[in-house]
């Protein structure tokens, strides 16, 4: 039988991916493969260099394919036909032409095939950024403007408009890292050597400088490198008729500062070629400028020179003469002039010209960090200027004068620079009267007045609607002056009552409900630090504190110790008001018997145990020369801390501290460890003993003065080592050493006399070998009796504690025997009223114990014997008619239990009542 096959139709093969252009929807422009490499031989090979027109041919024909970009992967090749035209345009001008469209192609991002093609081609996108800047070797016009104009454009660059069918642009991000990775910067500025004769160039080229240093730290560096700022200066003042030369200068050096190393920059302008640039330059805007432009740009340059002279205090300003310009310019307006350069110059009201004003206080300030310019700040009256915003405030103002809170800003600013140049010229301060003109503007600080400041700017911090600001500037200004301990300065003020005025206003500040800010207690403390510098010293100034000033500062002393870590300066406080009673109360008797009377000295202790311990020197030392005053010991002696604490006891535990914190070893209990280093911490030790000169403390004397442990000593001198309460054995075992340190320490110095003499090989003469080793014995056998001393403190105090154990077991004994012989009782009375025999047994022993306790022993056998027990009653107990006996609680019966009373009662002579107890 014949099989018939059925064919199946066949099944069409469709391809899985299908492009835009298969389906014929495709957009944008589709770039054609082109042979560079056929170029880049056409150009280079022997036999074909001089086929001009051949090379032109193929380089418009390279320009057309890559109107929208050069791909990534082409790049070498494109810059070696560059490199072709550069080095062939001076002798054939026809390469000029194609090669700028080359470069113009260039300002455009380049294109990628692959997202990986931005990081396998890097390295080459960065070299051929280099090779741009190389380029600018070709002495053409048209090129180097090119390039410049290239590097703009790809450095921001802008987004076609039409696709490239299978590639993408690199994106901003990219194109800028890859300009920073070039040389491309400093390439830039090394070619501005090149194009001095160039005018439009140079500036084309600054503008490209500008724009890559506009927010880029490594362009800035880079350019720091090849000493941009120097060279941009320098040539800051080339002719230039437009004046677009001097913006760009001050914009590049502007973002260089602001984005480079500001110390690199001052560096590459300190010299006498940009300080005279920046003087002429300044000088002539101030002088020749009157736009908006010009007055910014005048500020611009006030501020370059100010960075220079901030980080460069050598800076040649005095030798250049321009230290002698700003000073001419900062004081005109207050200090007639007859000088041309400011003979028609004024100053308006406007925005830039309050800033310049600013500027100009603040660079004389900057400037007075070398002594040499205080003769011309002296000469140009800087200070007779300042002073004359020293004044009250108004709330109004006139026609072309500064509004009020312009001029509350100014005189703000002219205080703060004040504090810093009176201290410098102290005749000028003295001629102008400055102590007067202070202590008027203080009273005017705390008089009623109505005024309120606006609290702008830096120095107006705090001072909105009131006059804190200045009372604030005005404190700075004094105590700055009075800390140059000068006599003449001090005691003008003291003549005209500072004292007194001080005083009042901080009896008003301590007594005031208001809360303190940072601002108040940065016033007060200034005011505490003047008084102190007032007082220090003289015994008449110190009569003039008084109860009053007595009574600020115990109330003072008297503020809340844990507003100390509070951070809003109370330690601060705390602080001044310490220094004010070791100046202004210790050293006369008057102040200190006040201070005493007023609780001051265990107010002082309170303040020492609570506060923080880098504060405990200071308040030490106070405590220290207080005790002078032989009144002061027995309010030491008295003064009880937290948990009942001693004085002796905190002395004790600071000490004990501060030898922790040095490391010096020490035993369980505070006992000597080591006998041959008793004092010895471990810096000291690791430190050793090195020879010095004669001149140089040793580490033994430096230790001194580096610790409290000399003040804790002092102070134990004073109210004595023996009899003193509250210290436990390990405090006592303290004390003997504290006792001894003066002889620790001038044997621990004796011993590194003789280790630096072993160490230079110097042999002491007979009779100074014995003296100094009889020394050393000394100091061991001390050593030696005071670790006797300890050790019998701390066997005693064992002793005791064992005696206080067995005392404390006996009285456990006896309290355990009475609880036996209460249980024994309970178990007799069990027994006696269970068993009526064990009862009628203790009658007996009773009875027996009765008779036998009588004198006469045959009383009952005489006539007058009267028997008293009832007959029958078999009870252990002396009972009369009335007998209360234990019966069961009410709580358990709930209802009293009446028993009748029977014959047998009545015969015994025992009545019960209600709730009657019977004890048997």
């Amino acid at each position: 039988m014949a099989t018939e096959f059925q064919t199946k139709p066949a099944i069409p093969v469709v391809g899985h991916i299908m492009t835009d252009e298969d389906i014929g929807i495709q957009q944008g422009t589709k770039l054609q493969p082109v042979n560079l490499g056929r170029t880049v031989k056409l150009l280079t090979d022997p036999h074909s260099t001089s086929l001009y027109e051949r090379h032109l041919h193929s380089m418009w024909k390279i320009i057309r394919h890559f109107k929208h970009g050069f791909l990534m992967k082409d790049l070498v090749q494109v810059f070696k036909i560059l490199n072709v035209c550069a080095d062939r345009v001076g002798e054939h001008p026809e390469y000029i032409e194609p090669m700028c469209e080359i470069l113009k192609i260039c300002s455009r991002p380049f294109l990628k095939e692959k997202s990986s093609d931005e990081t396998a081609y890097a390295q080459i996108a960065v070299e051929s950024i280099s090779q741009l800047g190389y380029l600018m070797r070709v002495p053409v016009l048209e090129v180097r403007s090119e390039i410049c104009r290239s590097l703009i454009s790809f450095y921001a660059p802008k987004r076609l408009s039409t696709a490239i069918v299978g590639h993408k642009q690199a994106n901003e991000k990219y194109n800028r890292d890859i300009i920073e990775r070039s040389d491309i910067a400093e390439t830039l500025v090394k070619a501005l050597a090149l194009l001095e004769t160039d005018f439009e160039l140079k500036l084309k080229v600054m503008n490209v400088l500008q724009n890559l240093s506009a927010a880029s730290k490594i362009n800035c560096d880079k350019m720091l490198q090849a000493e941009a700022a120097g060279r941009i200066c320098g040539g800051m003042l080339d002719p230039d008729p437009s004046g677009r030369l001097m913006f760009r200068s001050v914009e590049i050096l502007w973002n260089l500062l602001e984005n480079g190393n500001k110390e690199e920059v001052a560096m590459q302008l300190n010299n006498a070629n940009c300080i005279g640039a920046l003087r002429d330059a300044f000088s002539h805007q101030v002088t020749q400028g009157y736009s908006h432009y010009d007055r910014q740009m005048r500020n611009d340059l006030l501020v370059l020179a100010t960075m220079v002279a901030e980080q460069c205090p050598d800076a040649p300003f005095i030798e250049t003469g321009f230290a002698k310009h700003l000073v001419l310019f900062a004081t005109f307006q207050e200090v007639k002039s007859h000088n041309a350069l400011v003979k028609h110059l004024s100053f308006g009201t406007n925005h830039e010209d309050f800033e310049l004003k600013k500027f100009l206080m603040n660079v004389i300030v900057v400037l007075s960090k070398d002594p040499n310019t205080i003769p011309l700040i002296s000469e140009g009256r800087v200070l007779l200027a300042l002073f004359s915003y020293v004044r009250n405030n108004e709330n109004t103002s006139g026609a072309q004068e500064w509004s009020p809170s312009q001029f509350e800003e100014l005189q703000l600013h002219a205080m703060a620079a004040l504090a810093t140049l009176a201290p410098l010229c102290v005749g000028d301060y003295m001629t102008c009267q400055g102590s007067t003109r202070l202590l008027l503007l203080l009273e005017w600080c705390v008089s009623q007045d109505d005024y309120g400041g606006h609290g702008n700017a830096y120095h107006g911090k705090g001072g909105r609607g009131n006059k804190r600001a200045q009372m604030r500037y005005c404190l700075h200004i004094l105590r700055s002056m009075v800390s140059l301990g000068d006599d003449a300065v001090t005691q003008d003020l003291v003549d005209q009552g500072a004292v007194n005025q001080l005083i009042n206003i901080l009896n008003n500040a301590c007594h005031s409900q208001d809360e303190d800010d940072a601002i108040d207690l940065e016033i007060q403390c200034d005011m505490l630090f003047i008084v102190s510098a007032f007082c220090e010293g003289d015994l008449h100034r110190k009569e003039l504190f008084g109860s009053q000033g007595v009574d600020v500062v115990l109330q003072y002393l008297r503020t809340n110790p844990k507003k100390i870590t509070s951070g809003l300066g109370h330690h601060k406080l705390m602080l001044a008001t310490v220094d004010c009673i070791w100046c202004a109360v210790v050293g006369c008797y008057m102040n200190e018997d006040l201070f005493l009377e007023g609780e001051g000295m265990f107010l002082l202790l309170d303040l020492l145990e609570a506060c923080p311990k880098n504060m405990h020197n200071l308040i030490l030392g106070c405590i220290l020369d207080m005790c002078e005053n032989p009144k002061s010991i027995h309010h030491v002696m008295t003064w009880r801390g937290s948990d009942d604490r001693t004085a002796p006891s905190l002395f004790v535990e600071m000490w004990r501290k501060e030898e922790e914190e040095m490391g010096v070893r020490r035993g369980a209990q505070g006992t000597i460890i080591d006998q041959t280093k008793p004092l010895m911490g471990m810096l000291q030790e690791e430190q050793g003993v090195l020879p010095l000169p004669s001149h140089c403390p040793s580490q033994a004397i430096v230790d001194v003065s580096e610790n409290m442990r000399a003040k804790i000593y002092a102070v134990f001198c004073k109210i004595g080592f023996n009899d003193l309460q509250g210290l436990t054995t390990e405090d006592q075992v303290t004390v003997t050493i504290i006792e001894r340190y003066m002889d620790f320490k001038l044997g621990e110095v004796w011993k590194e006399v003789i280790s630096e003499l072993e160490q230079e090989e110097v042999r002491p003469i007979t009779p100074d070998q014995e003296a100094l080793e009889t020394i050393s014995r000394a100091f061991d056998e001390k050593v030696q009796i005071v670790t006797e001393t300890q050790t019998e403190l701390i066997e005693t105090q064992r002793q005791k504690e064992m005696d206080d154990e067995q005392e404390t077991y006996t009285e456990i004994r006896e309290n355990h025997r009475q609880k036996e012989k209460a249980i024994r009782d309970w178990n007799d009375y069990i027994a006696r009223v269970s068993n009526y025999e064990y009862l009628k047994d203790s009658k007996r022993r009773m009875d027996s114990s009765i008779e036998n306790s009588r004198n006469q022993t045959r009383y009952r056998e005489l006539e007058l014997f009267h028997g008293t027990d009832e007959p029958n009653l078999q009870t252990t107990t002396f009972q009369g008619r009335h007998v209360t006996i234990a019966s069961t609680p009410l709580e358990l019966t709930g209802a009293p239990v009446i028993h009748p009373i029977t014959s047998t009662d009545r015969d015994k002579g025992v009545t019960m009542t209600e709730k009657t107890t019977i004890i048997v």
